[in-house]
């Protein structure tokens, strides 16, 4: 079945669910780039978080992948499953609550999607705790977040999920994507990323638990120094404890979280202990 995606919404009497943040991509060229990005080994297994109408798991499935869909919108479930395509399974769930290996049914998985604004970075946090089970992500979201997520140290759009998912994988932009390739268009444009799992961690660090509470404190208060935006999670240790880290790792007290790279807050980290 095919058609662009308000066709295929009037032929089932559907109409996208703006409080789902239901934006359709129908475009071929930019549903072939994101296929072309996750690059599906022939019928290696696809996660697809979110495949609605189905016009970008055509484009995995024609680039060899086995898909497997999670779509919690049960008038999408029923419009996926008639389709009957060679190679689908649909899972009717939430995708931004799901075990990414056990749905799968895979150890290590490619995840891709068209993500709804209000669900990226729940979506990432997912990613990110369950980063040994992935091997690339590949997701549309708003052009801002990706510029947040593939920023460099030193800039106002560096931030916490750039030093969470750098520490892990290799972030890229692929491309933006107008408004008006969608249906109906957002109102601002989208762009795609590419997450691809390094061989080993960025850097070393003891807990990943304790590391993200202290990328999270850093930047929960950008315009303090580190030294006193650390403060706010006692967890991390006393004030004492969190300064002589500091000075351990050679990280300068004064300076703001947003000019720390991922391997100078690794290694505030493990001087924690």
């Amino acid at each position: 079945m095919s058609g662009t995606p308000k066709e295929l919404l009037a032929r089932h009497g559907l109409r996208p669910k703006k409080s789902w943040g239901q934006n359709f991509l129908g475009d071929e060229h930019a549903l072939s780039l994101i296929a072309r990005a996750v690059a599906p080994a022939a019928g290696e297994v696809v996660l697809e978080l979110g495949p609605g109408l189905g016009h970008l798991t055509r484009a995995l499935l024609g680039a060899g992948a086995q898909v497997v869909a999670v779509e919690r919108d049960r008038d999408m479930v029923r419009v996926l499953e008639g389709q009957a395509l060679p190679g689908l399974r649909v899972v009717a769930a939430d995708a931004a609550r799901i075990d990414f290996a056990a749905t799968s049914g895979v150890p290590r998985v490619a995840v891709v999607g068209n993500l709804p604004y209000h669900l990226t970075s729940p979506i990432l946090f997912e990613v990110l705790d369950q980063h040994a089970e992935v091997s690339r992500a590949v997701f549309t979201v708003q052009r801002e977040v990706a510029t947040r997520l593939a920023a460099e140290p030193g800039g106002r759009d560096y931030g916490l999920l750039s030093v969470l998912l750098g520490l892990f994988f290799k972030v890229e932009t692929m491309a933006t994507l107008p408004a008006a390739l969608f249906h109906p268009p957002p109102q601002v444009d989208s762009a795609v990323i590419r997450l691809t799992a390094l061989p080993a961690p960025r850097a070393q660090v003891h807990s990943a638990e304790r590391f993200k509470r202290l990328v999270k404190a850093g930047f929960g208060q950008r315009r303090k120094t580190l030294q006193n935006a650390l403060k706010a999670d006692p967890t991390l240790g006393s004030p004492e404890k969190v300064l002589a880290a500091l000075q351990a790792a050679g990280v300068e007290p004064q300076r703001r979280a947003e000019t720390l790279s991922v391997e100078e807050f690794a290694a505030i980290e493990r001087a924690l202990d």
